[in-house]
C-alpha cells in the first residue's frame, strides 16, 4: 500500500513534467541515466546524468534536476525549479581568459533560448580551475576546467513549450562546454541513447 499512496499524493503536473523529461529528444553525444533526486530541496524531485561520450572519450559529465513544491516556493517565485551542473576538462590556455566564465553562462542563456524555454529567476555561477603539476607531480603538467551551476524557474503555461525544452537545451549546454559545435539550424537530434556505458 506504501508505493501506491505515493503514487497518488504525486501532483499529476509533476508527473506529466517529469515525463516530458524522459521523452525529451536531446543531442546524440549525451548518454543519460536516472539517478536518485535530492529529497530534502522540494517535496517532489527527479533527476538524471548526462555524460557527452564521442567514441570512448568522455567530454563532459553533469545533471539535471527538477524540484517542484506544489504550494509554491517564493525564492523561485513558481512551483517547479531547474537546477542543473555541467563540467568539463578544457584547455589550460583557454582557462586563462578573463571573458571565459561570461561565455559558460551564454551557453545556457542561448541554449534555453534556442529551445524557447522560457523561465525567470535564472541564478548560477561558472568557475574555471586551473592547476599546474609541481615536484613530483611535474611531468602531469597543468588541467583545467569549467564547471556551470545554475538553476532557473520554468515557465510552464501554454504556449511555452514543455519541460522537454529544458532538459533539451540542458544536453545543449553540456556539448557547449566540451568543445562540440552547435547543430545546424533545422538537424534534428535522433532520439537520445539511454544507459548505455
Amino acid at each position: 500500500m506504501g508505493a501506491r499512496s505515493d503514487i497518488d499524493r504525486t501532483p499529476a503536473q509533476f508527473i506529466s513534467a517529469v515525463e516530458l523529461i524522459r521523452q525529451a529528444v536531446l543531442r546524440p553525444e549525451v548518454v543519460v541515466d536516472e539517478m536518485p533526486a535530492p529529497q530534502r530541496i522540494a517535496p517532489h524531485a527527479f533527476a538524471i546524468s548526462g555524460d557527452v561520450l564521442v567514441g570512448d572519450d568522455e567530454l563532459a559529465t553533469g545533471r539535471f534536476i527538477l524540484l517542484h513544491d506544489p504550494a509554491g516556493n517564493d525564492a523561485w517565485g513558481g512551483t517547479f525549479r531547474c537546477v542543473t551542473f555541467a563540467r568539463a576538462d578544457i584547455d589550460a590556455d583557454m582557462a586563462a581568459d578573463p571573458v571565459l566564465p561570461s561565455v559558460g553562462w551564454s551557453w545556457l542563456t542561448e541554449a534555453l533560448e534556442a529551445y524557447g524555454s522560457g523561465y525567470t529567476a535564472g541564478s548560477g555561477s561558472v568557475t574555471v580551475v586551473r592547476s599546474e603539476g609541481f615536484g613530483e607531480m611535474e611531468a602531469d603538467g597543468s588541467d583545467a576546467q569549467i564547471e556551470v551551476r545554475a538553476s532557473w524557474t520554468p515557465l510552464t503555461e501554454p504556449p511555452t513549450p514543455g519541460m522537454d525544452s529544458h532538459a533539451a537545451a540542458w544536453s545543449n549546454l553540456l556539448c557547449a562546454i566540451a568543445g562540440l559545435p552547435p547543430l545546424a539550424p533545422g538537424v534534428i537530434p535522433l532520439p537520445r541513447r539511454r544507459g548505455v556505458r
